[in-house]
């Protein structure tokens, strides 16, 4: 008896998958079209010798029980927004250009930086980069001149803010002006709510070492705090602006998410630009019907892999898998990177749970060699369902390399084929683990874990999806793990323990980072949570650091898509289990985001 499968996926006849012309169609009508970057839908059929059940009835395999995808196929299908016709392109042009002339008239440069800090929580800075970097020019330029020590704290802690930001080097001594003789942050400041919200703010972008900023966020936490249990000190919309950034700061909220939230506290404002409120919603939508269409053509391709029907133990999650890349890159122009990096998200969760709940330690074993050697004929050593999932993983990464083939005259497949190796055989260690019944120790696990988290091959393909030139260079330097990744990794670990190994452990997975610190210390599980915070806050300075240092190696682009993804983290795992669990909280993310409009009164 014989099963055929069909995918919606495939790669092209090229000498980097000579070996797979045989099973895939060599038909590429498309190749013609100007537009080379897009993810192809045709289908072939591969035929598998045995049936799944054969082999699987003779073992007892695990089950994490989890739950069907509730985002139906046809209802996923059926979205569609009004907001992607030409009238709307053609009236967002205008607002644009009104917004472009604010831009133009202005005169002092602290409401010229205050208009970015809007554009940016509004979600609509990416239309306006060149103004955006005229204004931040002329007042780094400026500070060189001499910083004018009269300003008041909101002033400087924004100036430093947007400055440290987008890249330019600013030293945290321009706040020794607003302490006292003996160090300390004056206590008059205490009166001033927007100025301790504002160095709150600012004071997330320190780095390692620095003292002043690390004193400016701890004295504005206490404060503001005790600021929110005085009605007298503090209007309602300034105490939810506060406690707003007490539970996230602005520098690790995802863009999206934030731009929907600050929309509405905007619309509050009673000095607000009625042209840059319309210009925010009406964006906001006709963005929001891009990443529809989006959804929808990913929704398209997982429903003809077969792959959350075939291998029904894992994790059904094509619209989590996609909003991770919503957090990653939201702007319309980039479609191709979140169709992409769709399909890489739901590999590694595929592949995650063929490691983690149903392989065998031999069938594991066999799985990560075929993937270390990248050789179709090492299917013939898989069990069936090892079989679609490896030939899935094949055939995707394959067929994007061929695209940068075509479009860059680069060779990546040996560098993501590496990451993808180096992932499985983090995924084995843990493996064997759980088998021996081995807690490791805390730097053990983490030396592996930092790896097993994937963070470092959806990073690998975010680079060759979203840079327009390729170097040798750079993908060597991603192939070595710089400070960038690295430190991302480890926050997306950390943060992924956090809330998800209880449940973990309680279906028997293998310790995580809280019970290999808790074994190694003899802390309590408080302790050893507080521990990891502490370590996910030190992770986070290394990023402002490293953002900088390994800036010579990779684009804006790819540092913004880095820095996205630890926001994505914290957002996703910021409840609970947000990429698995399919609980309330990222359900209601994904309403606002991907389908419900903002509402507001057209013009006539």
């Amino acid at each position: 008896m014989s099963l055929s499968v069909g995918f919606g996926i495939g790669i092209p006849s090229s000498p980097l998958a000579s070996n797979a012309t045989r099973l895939v169609s060599q038909s590429y009508a498309q190749a013609n079209l100007p537009n080379h970057r897009r993810v192809h839908m045709r289908t072939f059929r591969c035929t598998i010798s045995e049936p799944f059940q054969t082999n699987d009835q003779k073992i007892d395999r695990r089950s994490a029980f989890y739950q069907p995808s509730i985002w139906d196929y046809n209802y996923v299908q059926s979205l569609s927004s009004k907001y992607a016709g030409d009238m709307y392109v053609k009236w967002a042009a205008m607002l644009k250009e009104d917004v472009k002339r604010m831009l133009d008239q202005v005169v002092d440069p602290l409401d010229g930086l205050g208009i970015i800090d809007d554009l940016q929580r509004l979600g609509v800075f990416y239309h306006f980069e060149d103004e955006i970097k005229r204004i931040l020019e002329s007042t780094y330029n400026h500070i060189n001149e001499g910083w004018n020590t009269d300003e008041d704290l909101q002033a400087t802690s924004l100036k430093f803010r947007l400055l440290r930001q987008h890249g330019y080097t600013i030293s945290e001594d321009v706040f020794k002006n607003f302490k006292d003789e003996i160090g300390n942050f004056k206590t008059c400041l205490c009166e001033d709510v927007e100025g301790l919200l504002y160095l709150y703010e600012a004071s997330y972008f320190s780095l390692e070492g620095e003292r002043i900023l690390e004193e400016a966020r701890d004295f504005t936490t206490k404060n503001l705090k005790k600021i929110l249990k005085r009605k007298d000190m503090i209007d309602d919309d300034l105490a939810i602006l506060v406690s707003h950034a007490l539970e996230i700061p602005i520098h690790w909220r995802v863009q999206r998410l934030e731009a929907r939230w600050f929309i509405d506290m905007y619309e509050r404002r009673p000095n607000l630009s009625p042209t840059l409120l319309l210009l925010a919603k009406l964006d906001f939508n006709m963005v929001q019907a891009t990443h529809q269409e989006d959804l929808k053509h990913m929704s398209r391709w997982w429903n003809n892999t077969r792959l959350g029907q075939k291998l029904s133990f894992a994790r059904d999650r094509l619209m989590e898998n996609f909003l991770w890349t919503v957090g990653m890159d939201f702007k319309p122009r980039f479609s191709y990177f979140r169709k992409n990096m769709t399909i890489v998200n739901s590999l590694i969760t595929i592949i995650d749970d063929v490691y983690d709940v149903y392989g065998t330690l031999d069938e594991l074993e066999r799985f990560t060699n075929a993937v270390e050697r990248w050789d179709l004929s090492e299917m013939e050593h898989l069990p069936a369902y090892m079989k679609i999932c490896f030939l899935a993983l094949f055939n995707s990464i394959n067929e994007m390399a061929y695209d940068t083939l075509k479009e860059q005259g680069v060779h990546v497949i040996p560098y993501l084929q590496k990451m993808w190796a180096d992932l499985c055989k983090s995924y084995l260690v843990e493996a064997k683990w759980y088998y021996s019944r081995y807690t490791p120790s805390f730097e053990e696990y983490m030396n592996n874990a930092w790896i097993s988290i994937s963070a470092s091959v959806m990073l690998a393909h975010a680079y060759v999806l979203c840079t327009n030139l390729i170097s040798y260079e750079g993908l060597k330097c991603v192939e070595k793990y710089p400070n960038l990744i690295r430190c991302s990794a480890t926050i997306l670990r950390l943060a992924d323990d956090l809330a998800t190994s209880t449940d973990e452990m309680e279906r028997g997975d293998i310790p995580k980072s809280i019970q290999c610190y808790m074994h190694e210390t003899g802390t309590s599980e408080e302790e050893a949570r507080k521990h990891m915070k502490y370590l996910i806050g030190e992770a986070l300075k290394k990023m402002n650091e490293a953002r900088v240092e390994d800036g010579p190696f990779f684009s804006r682009a790819f540092i913004g898509v880095v820095e996205n993804l630890v926001r994505m983290t914290q957002c996703m795992y910021q409840y609970g289990d947000g990429h698995g669990a399919q609980g309330p909280e990222t359900r209601d993310r994904v309403k606002s985001l991907l389908i419900s409009p903002i509402p507001f009164e057209e013009k006539a």
